[in-house]
């Protein structure tokens, strides 16, 4: 499986804060069956300022302890960009990366507040031929509100990703609810870890995976851990792996999930 989004470069934003629990994250992944991981701390003006070159020397530095000690996990550099001014030209000038190099970036909104003009943002971000992956929608605490904007978005051409653990339960039953919602109506490109730690916030695909498969069947969520996160490696165009045909009604993910009852 393909991680595209972690936290465990040591010592540069709100994850792993030491050499010795990115290791440990490290061989956590290799566990669950990840080999391939992209190392995205946050870009945030004013708290991380975080940037390409450093987040590269930071990835070969893992790297090479991973290598040294044989954890066969392969690393990527990338970023998690929060919506700020300035955050197109920083791509074009080279100071914010996007996921190795491609076409794609991760785009992490506000946990808290609806920005102005989120929308507008992020279809600026796809007319200068970027394509914003926004991070964990189901854990925002606007999203009852915004739902259907991101939808929206969907079909304008921005990809998803949700959070594996969040599905999971890990989060609690309202980031639940909504991850299985984007799921289960085919609104997720991609399901990836956040990790953060070592212990708590681990990089485990595996559990949201299974839930995938109950709610899309097993190629699907082969294509959100697998095939879509090789295709923004590979940097292929965004129509090389597309979301599957809406075939059934858009609320059924409920009834396929938890057979026998109702909606809430």
């Amino acid at each position: 499986m393909i991680d595209l989004h972690s936290h465990i470069l040591p010592g540069i934003d709100d994850g792993a804060p030491t050499l010795e629990v990115a290791l440990e994250m490290a061989r956590l992944a290799v566990g669950d069956g990840i080999r391939t991981m992209a190392c995205t701390p946050h870009i945030y003006p004013g708290l991380y300022m975080n940037d390409a070159p450093g987040i590269a020397t930071a990835r070969v530095a893992l790297q090479r302890e991973l290598d040294a000690r044989g954890i066969g996990l392969q690393l990527v550099s990338g970023a998690d960009v929060h919506l700020v001014p300035g955050l197109l030209e920083g791509l074009r000038g080279g100071t914010i990366p996007t996921l190795h190099g491609s076409r794609y970036l991760l785009l992490e909104p506000p946990h808290h507040v609806a920005p102005p003009r989120f929308a507008e943002s992020v279809r600026q971000l796809m007319m200068a031929d970027y394509v914003p992956v926004i991070t964990h929608p189901e854990r925002l605490s606007w999203i009852e509100t915004h739902y259907k904007v991101f939808v929206e978005l969907v079909g304008q051409g921005a990809w998803m990703q949700v959070t594996a653990g969040a599905v999971a339960g890990h989060f609690g039953q309202r980031p639940r609810y909504w991850g299985e919602k984007f799921l289960g109506e085919g609104h997720t490109h991609i399901l990836a870890t956040d990790a953060h730690a070592s212990s708590g916030r681990i990089p485990c695909l595996s559990q949201g995976r299974v839930v995938a498969e109950r709610l899309l069947g097993a190629d699907e969520a082969r294509r959100l851990v697998q095939e879509r996160p090789q295709a923004i490696v590979d940097n292929l165009a965004p129509n090389a792996c597309p979301l599957p045909p809406r075939s059934e009604a858009p609320r059924s993910w409920w009834q396929r999930l938890w057979p026998g009852r109702g909606e809430a």
